[in-house]
């Protein structure tokens, strides 16, 4: 098998309940929000090399995170597996889609599959594909 680009930033993205009781607990292990809006009922939070997405009504269940094109620090990577050739990737291997990024964007997207065990795994690429420059088409979800 040959080596791949890495998928970019990894999280935990947290379906919370209470999103100020939820970020006071993981808080008290040590986590520091380093993005978010607690009005819009997100924040990212990190200790170290883990990052926890708390979602409060935005997302019905916990779901692995990958962000293609971004670091752990969020720094787009010159050299990254767009988000639309994971999804192909993903397709020809027979995974179970919950939505598809339009394969004929550059720019911005993202997809949900679910592992063989029904956990979802979320790909959201924030920057264009390798080599496309800004974004022309507008996309920004499938």
């Amino acid at each position: 098998m040959s080596a791949r680009l890495p998928l970019g930033a990894f999280s935990m993205s947290l379906a919370v309940k209470d999103l100020g009781v939820s970020r006071a607990f993981y808080g008290a292990l040590g986590f520091e929000v380093v993005a978010g809006v607690a009005d819009d009922g997100w924040l990212i939070l990190r200790s170290g090399d883990c990052t926890l997405g708390l979602f409060q009504g935005h997302i019905p269940e916990n779901m692995l995170t990958f962000n293609p094109g971004w670091s752990s620090e969020n720094v787009t990577l010159e050299e990254f597996e767009d988000v639309r050739e994971i999804q192909a990737r993903l397709k020809a291997a027979g995974a179970e889609f919950v939505n598809e990024a339009d394969p004929r964007g550059t720019g911005p997207a993202s997809f949900t599959v679910r592992d063989p065990d029904g956990n979802q795994v979320f790909f959201d690429q924030h920057v264009p594909a390798p080599g496309a420059g800004p974004s022309t088409t507008g996309e920004t979800d499938a």
